[in-house]
């Protein structure tokens, strides 16, 4: 499966958000992740009010309610300039981590890449807190989500130019750590580079 997204990436994806990113004025760009990052705010909240972080749930409140308005839905960050700064969001993989769920064997989801047993588990979750989900125009449901994937991908171009060695090694574990961060909110054992895991897919 993982070279059945590599192939789908390096043929299609990776060249469309190259070309996206070339073409799209800087402002434009910024725009379209600002509003994207702002629909995000629904699943923060959603997530957050799940493990009783009262503070984050505020947090992620404020950003979404001043961006929305002020910020004309989303397409500029006021939030940040006036203080309620971006921080790391949450989704129900986080919320299921909280709660002590393992995170199972590694995993590589066709479409859509890196996952474990209980991130997979969290998808459906994930989709209905996702505003786009409820847009009823399917064809305009579905630009909207193709949008959101290469401006996704597009941020990942230049975070591409760290990996070495073993691609496939290297982005296991570098996901891994990652949703290890994010359920910890930071506190993160390095295990970075240790001996291959066990039960991967």
């Amino acid at each position: 499966m993982y070279s059945f997204n590599n192939t789908l990436d390096t043929y299609f994806l990776k060249p469309v958000s190259q070309g996206y990113r070339y073409v799209t004025p800087d402002f434009v760009e910024t725009g379209i992740s600002n509003l994207f990052s702002n629909l995000g705010e629904m699943s923060n909240i959603f997530n957050a009010a799940l493990q009783g972080k009262g503070e984050r749930v505020a947090h992620y409140t404020g950003r979404f309610l001043f961006n929305s308005t002020i910020g004309l839905g989303g397409l500029f960050d006021v939030a940040d300039a006036i203080g309620i700064e971006k921080i790391n969001g949450e989704d129900f993989g986080q919320t299921l981590g909280t709660w002590g769920v393992e995170s199972g064997p590694y995993l590589v989801l066709p479409f859509l890449g890196p996952s474990t047993i209980r991130d997979g588990f969290s998808i459906p979750v994930n989709t209905y807190t996702d505003p786009v989900t409820y847009i009823d125009h399917v064809p305009t449901r579905n630009r909207v989500l193709f949008v959101k994937t290469v401006d996704t991908r597009a941020k990942l171009l230049k975070v591409e130019e760290l990996i070495s060695g073993d691609r496939y090694l290297f982005m296991r574990d570098a996901y891994l750590q990652r949703r290890e961060f994010l359920i910890n909110d930071g506190e993160v054992q390095d295990t970075f580079g240790e001996e291959e895991p066990q039960g991967d897919f």
